[in-house]
């Protein structure tokens, strides 16, 4: 295939995408990239430039979690890439905070088996895990890098969310490591990781979503009883004493209303965009449209099942370490700058669980507690500098913090790539 060889003219998205808005001056792209030349394994990006002056632009890598969903899907077309997906699953509309108007995002969908990304050897499938996932993402940056050559020496930062809590710091490890025998034809300029509502350590993370659903009302006493003393965090009584009072609500943003067809049915003529639990039904319409595969490069191997948003091919993690605190600390010894921000109605991986986690690092407090404001002037959240790293809540956002409070998200990235805490 001609996207293989490096060709960057292939890879562009040529006349836009299906269904964009008039006067798009921005380039995008989209294709494979090979990790695996053996056993066929590549991996599928989206890659957006930014709106302006792309060259004196940072580069960033945007990486979505579960293990196994699609940072297209999610973090592209949901959460803060240039354009959303209307109700009719055809058409797209502008984000007014998409992160390409301060920097060039690159979308990666990771691990082989998520979204468009594929094997020619079905047994990969059953071999996915932490470790593995990490080393494709290092070898598709690097072959990526090649295709993209103008890109490898500007200043390049990852984030993420959720699983991604992982992800990044394995992948950040691995470049980090890596850079110290590269060359400069294969040193990566990374400077820094921003990873949202992410996953740290079993216990902190658990405790601290106990504890969350307790504070918020979510349940009882005598449930929250049971879970901090009568049995052990992760069993199978513990899980039905969480779930089975809390009835049904949205854990990832525990305020937020749920996609219901009366819901889907008067989206359709609302004049005013907000949030909308529906828009990963219209994003999975959408990508399974053969023209938008057409134009994005994609499912050139004829997958035998639909796009979609988290996938059902993985069906086996083989690795997952219970903490990430030893890669935070070597992280932090290298000098790499870190932010760790918390929308504070999740659920999934709280604010309370994050600060726990942090807690449990027993690092230096550099500058203390305090609010800060979003461009309305309003609190948009508090942030505390650590000696190693910075720590941001985002009031009123859910598990996908640029979903839920776009302009606060869009914010925050704007202070943390001026280093402004």
């Amino acid at each position: 295939m001609a996207s293989d060889l490096g060709n960057m003219a292939y890879d562009m998205i040529k006349g836009g995408l299906p269904g964009q808005p008039l006067g798009v001056k921005f380039k995008q792209y989209a294709g494979y990239v090979n990790v695996d030349e053996k056993k066929g394994r590549s991996l599928f990006y989206y890659f957006a430039e930014a709106a302006a002056d792309p060259s004196s632009k940072p580069l960033i890598l945007w990486l979505n979690g579960g293990p196994g969903c699609s940072s297209l899907g999610m973090g592209a077309m949901v959460e803060l890439g240039p354009f959303g997906v209307n109700p009719d699953g055809e058409t797209l509309y502008s984000r007014n905070f998409a992160w390409n108007k301060v920097a060039n995002i690159l979308f990666l969908e990771s691990p082989a088996g998520v979204g468009f990304s594929y094997s020619n050897t079905t047994s990969d499938y059953e071999l996915s895990g932490d470790r593995r996932t990490a080393e494709d993402a290092y070898t598709f940056l690097i072959n990526w890098f090649k295709r993209f050559p103008h890109y490898r020496t500007g200043d390049f930062y990852i984030a993420g969310e959720s699983y991604a809590g992982y992800y990044i710091p394995e992948l950040s490890d691995v470049i980090v490591n890596r850079n110290k025998k590269a060359d400069s034809s294969s040193r990566i300029q990374l400077k820094g990781i921003m990873i949202g509502n992410g996953i740290m350590n079993d216990d902190t993370d658990t405790k601290g979503i106990v504890d969350f659903l307790w504070s918020h009302a979510l349940i009882s006493d005598e449930t929250y009883q049971g879970l901090t003393g009568q049995c052990k965090p992760g069993s199978s009584r513990c899980g039905s004493l969480d779930v089975d009072q809390i009835g049904t609500i949205d854990f990832y943003n525990i305020y937020a209303p749920l996609c219901t067809s009366s819901f889907r049915l008067s989206n359709k003529t609302r004049k005013h965009r907000g949030y909308d639990p529906c828009e990963s039904k219209y994003v999975y319409s959408y990508l399974n449209l053969p023209q938008v595969q057409k134009a994005l490069h994609a499912n050139r191997t004829k997958l035998s099942h639909n796009w979609e948003l988290c996938s059902f091919v993985i069906n086996s993690w083989k690795d997952s370490p219970s903490t990430m605190f030893p890669i935070y600390r070597r992280l932090m010894a290298s000098g790499l700058r870190i932010l760790l921000y918390s929308g504070d109605v999740d659920a999934v991986v709280s604010v309370t669980s994050t600060r726990y986690s942090i807690g449990s690092l027993n690092l230096t407090v550099i500058k203390p507690w305090r609010p800060w404001l979003d461009e309305t002037d309003e609190v948009a959240g508090y942030q505390v500098v650590y000696d190693g790293l910075t720590f941001a809540t985002v009031r009123g956002a859910g598990h996908q913090v640029p979903q839920f409070q776009p302009q606060r998200a869009f914010t925050l990235l704007k202070m943390f790539l001026a280093d402004h805490f």
